[in-house]
């Protein structure tokens, strides 16, 4: 499994269209076969700061997901949407289990 967290700041004067293109990628990512879970939300805090959490079964899924046009498409537009510099960490995960709460 492959976790990628990625936290971009967003221009506060570009954040609606930022979280336009976001919930449109997200729609779109969620159909892609392999995809565990994908989401993007807005910190609490910080609320120009968008995060997404990806959760894919393999490299191969990921891979994929890099190439489609919905992510190509986002990926041309967002440095226009940025305001700072963007983090982006990869995870593998060979185990996952839930935690009773």
């Amino acid at each position: 499994m492959l976790v990628v967290h990625a936290t971009f700041p967003i221009d506060p004067e570009q954040r609606e269209e930022a979280l336009a293109r976001a919930a449109e990628l997200v729609s779109e990512t969620r159909k892609e076969p392999g995809v565990i879970e994908y989401s993007a939300v807005t910190d609490l805090v910080e609320s120009d700061l968008l995060r997404f959490v990806e959760v894919y079964e393999d490299e191969a899924a990921f891979a994929a997901h890099v190439e489609s046009d919905h992510f190509q498409a986002f990926e041309t537009k967002l440095p226009e949407l940025l305001g700072g510099e963007p983090e982006v960490m990869r995870y593998e995960v060979s185990d996952a289990s839930e935690v009773e709460v």
